[in-house]
This record gives structure tokens, sequence and C-alpha cells, in this order.
């Protein structure tokens, strides 16, 4: 259990409502980054089709967060290293936040980086979570808020965009009509894109899709200058190439950025992941690299996406106040069930496994059928909208497609907007009805991808609302 003092701070905000827009206008900022490393070993890593354990921590996880004040709004950013976390984990942490300090649920936004070597939170494929580790986790989380909004203090903000597209590339690629590529898991041979084919494959045409090169951030500093915290956002997937536990490239970025500004140890660097749902680290057009040692890879592709954002850093402007809104929305979304038939086919084929590894995709995917016919026929789903000056955040539980990033910058009200993904929860991949059409991994229907085919459409249609709000 966890104890916390509650002083003026308290006060102060239980006579927010009271306060008026000729109150002080003051930016107040606080970091700090909480270590969420397991205590106890082996335990599961999510991101693969089996289950992977490990014993070892190759490098610290952390759940990293960002508390604003702009006098009347408080509002708090966590970035985790993690794959994805359940609601009931999210939810779980902003309840003991609710009884630390005064930042109400609707004020908080909690995601993941959806590193692949981190601990397993939510049940993907054939990893299912540890519950002591998820409680863990929901009070970490809390802690770095708590401790975060504990450190305020008087701040300047400024926030740019700088460019990378050398690290980014779209991992869906239209194949040949009849090729091999095309079958799915369930025995169709209709596909027409392939994720992750395989380098210079002979049934590859062109990537399906797009890219987002853009490095956009928000830089906080004290009223002297000294770095407090920068957010940065990229829509990149994950780097990968450690076995044990790691917080890949985002947490080599944190770690970059803050040498390059200069700054001390209390400075909290955080890299959040923005629509990376189709967008990988892999260049399927070329040859295959060489072979590179555990953690290079992410090291290279941190260095240069920080040396992104550091160059554009150097043109920012910072100020010491900007308002601060934050507005959040709960709907619900159909979710795309399997028939009777199929979950019929699916336990034969699981039966006559008989209780051995499933290795192969068709038993992988028939496990997931089966407990797909347990969820229900809709699920909540929270969307947020924030704004900091004239910048906007939006932020969604799923593994949103790049199109639908590039959209919400084009039709925002703000100058410039941004997305962080996999937020308060876990919906599987967001691709677009284009995108489901074209079917492909990220379509399949399981766990990790069950959401109606035109959620996209409901969730750009809210974002638009919520933006237009906060705007006012």
């Amino acid at each position: 259990m966890f104890r916390f003092t509650l002083g003026l701070g308290f006060l102060l905000a239980l006579t927010a409502s009271a306060w008026t827009h000729d109150a002080p206008k003051k930016l107040r900022a606080g970091a700090f980054a909480q270590n969420i490393n397991p205590k106890k070993f082996p335990i599961s890593v999510n991101g693969g089709m089996t289950d992977r354990q490990t014993t070892q921590v190759h490098d610290t996880l952390h759940a990293r967060c960002l508390v604003l004040d702009d006098g009347l709004t408080t509002i708090a950013i966590v970035v985790c290293d993690s794959c994805m976390i359940p609601r009931e984990v999210t939810d779980r942490a902003k309840e003991i936040v609710r009884k630390s300090v005064p930042i109400s649920a609707d004020r908080i936004l909690i995601s993941a980086t959806h590193c692949h070597s981190a601990p397993t939170v939510a049940g993907v494929f054939q990893s299912e979570p540890n519950a002591e580790y998820q409680e863990f986790l929901a009070r970490a989380i809390a802690v770095s808020i708590v401790r975060a909004y504990d450190m305020l203090e008087p701040a300047k903000i400024g926030w740019g965009v700088g460019k990378d597209d050398t690290q980014v590339f779209n991992r869906r690629w239209k194949i040949k009509q009849g090729s091999t590529l095309a079958l799915d898991p369930f025995g169709k041979n209709t596909d027409k894109v392939k994720m992750n084919p395989g380098y210079m494959h002979p049934d590859i045409l062109e990537p399906a899709g797009p890219i987002d090169p853009d490095v956009s951030f928000v830089s906080v500093q004290t009223t002297a200058g000294k770095p407090i915290a920068f957010l940065a956002n990229y829509s990149l997937h994950y780097v990968g190439g450690v076995p044990d536990l790691s917080a890949d490239y985002f947490g080599i970025f944190a770690e970059r950025i803050g040498a390059m500004l200069n700054a001390d140890k209390h400075f909290v660097g955080i890299m959040s992941n923005g629509t990376s749902g189709n967008i990988n680290n892999v260049n399927f057009a070329r040859m295959a690299p060489g072979k590179r040692q555990p953690g290079e890879q992410a090291r290279v592709v941190a260095e240069s996406v920080a040396k992104a954002a550091f160059d554009a850093h150097k043109k920012v402007k910072h100020v010491d106040w900007i308002p601060l809104r934050m507005i959040q929305k709960e709907i619900e979304l159909g979710v795309r069930k399997p028939t009777a038939d199929e979950v019929r086919d699916a336990q034969d084929r699981l039966d006559q496994m008989k209780g051995k590894p499933l290795t192969k995709m068709p038993e992988i995917y028939a496990r997931e059928t089966v407990l797909m016919s347990k969820y229900p026929a809709r699920v909540p789903v929270i969307l947020q909208a924030i704004r900091i000056g004239d910048l906007g955040i939006v932020a969604n539980p799923c593994e949103t497609f790049v199109e639908i990033g590039l959209d919400i910058k084009k039709l925002s009200p703000f100058k410039h907007t941004f997305t962080i993904e996999l937020a308060n929860g876990y919906n599987g991949y967001l691709p677009t009805p284009e995108h489901h059409a074209l079917g492909g991994y990220e379509t399949w229907r399981a766990r990790s991808s069950y959401l109606e085919v035109d959620a996209s459409r409901a969730i750009m249609t809210i974002w638009l609302d919520l933006l237009k709000e906060v705007a006012k």
C-alpha cells in the first residue's frame, strides 16, 4: 500500500472550479521515470505467436510521466515500456492516483510504447499475463504520476516537429495475384497484401501504404532554461533485436535526447508511439542486412531520431504559459465475432492437438477464434484529445494505421497534431476499411485484431469533435 502526503497543491486544486480565466497565467511542470522491471522471474514476454519466457533484464523498463498545470487544468501523460496494457490495468492506476493527488481520470493518458521485449500484461496469442505483475505495474504507473505531480515547478514549454524518413518503412506489401503469400490462417487465399514478406521476395510489388516521418515533440524547461522533460512521438512499431527485457529504441531515445540537451539526472526523456500499426524499421526492398549485436539496431534508430528531434528543437521558442485543455469520450465499437461454425471447427482443430504446443498459424488462430467467441458484441473504447497551446494530441487504445495519423494531422483545427496510440487500454489493430479489404495479418480476427471494419471512421469522427472542443 502506497501512502502519499496531500499538501497545499491538493487544497488549491479543490478550489480550481471556482477560478476564473483571470487566474494567474503560470505554467508548472513535473516529470518522473518509475522503474517497472518485474521482481520475479521467469516471466512471459509479449510480442510473439508463441509464448517466450525470460529471466534477465537487458536495460531498465520505465513508466515515464509528464504532468503539466496551467493554473486551471492539470494533465498527466504516461508512457510505459510495455507492449500493450489492458484497460483494467490503466483504470486501476488511475484509481490509485485519484486517492492520492487531484488529477481526475479523464485528465490522465497512460500508453504503451509497444516494445516486444517487456513482460506480458495483455493476453495476446499464447502469451498470458501474470496478475501479480499487472497489479505491480498499475501501482508503479500511479507512483510515476504522483511523483511527477509532487515535482511541479514553474516552467516554460515549447513544441516542434523534426523529420526522419530513414527509419520507417511500410511493412505491408502488395503481392502478385495467385501468390502463396496470400494464404491466411483460416484457409483462405484472398489476401492482397503481406506483412513482412521477406527481403526482395519475388512476389512483392510495392508497399501498400505511406509512412509518417514526423518526429513531433513537446519540450519542457525550468524558467531558468534547465530541461525538465522531452515528450517525443514517432510512428515506428518497434525495433527489437534484444532477447531479454528491454525498453528498445524508446528507452535509448530517452537517454540520447537527454545527453544532447545536456540535461541532468532528473530529466525525463519520453518517446511515445504514433500511428505505427503498419510501419516498422525493415526495408524489404533491399537485401537483408548483416547480423547485428543485441540492441545495436535500436541504438542506430534512437540516435537518428533523437538527432532529428534535437535539430528541430534548436529552433523552438519556449514560453512561460499556454492554455491546457483535455477531454475524453468513451464510445462503444462492434466486435468481429466468429460464427458458430467457425468456433466449432476451431475447437475441433484444438481437440486434435490433444494439448500439444501450438506452433502452426491455423492452430494458433483456432485458439484465438475460440477465445474471441467469448467476447461481447460491443466493447468500450476511450478516446482523448489534448490541447497544449496550438498543438493538438489525440489518443486511442489501438495499434493505429499510419493513414489514420496522417488524416488527423490534415483535418485537425490545430497547426500540428499527433497521435499517441495504445493509450488507456488495448483494443488491437486499427486498419482503415480500405486495408480491411486488402486483408493481411493486421486484419486477421484475433485478440490482436477484432474491432468492426469501420472502427477507424467512428474514431476519426469523435477525435475531430474532441479537437474542436479543446480548440475553443
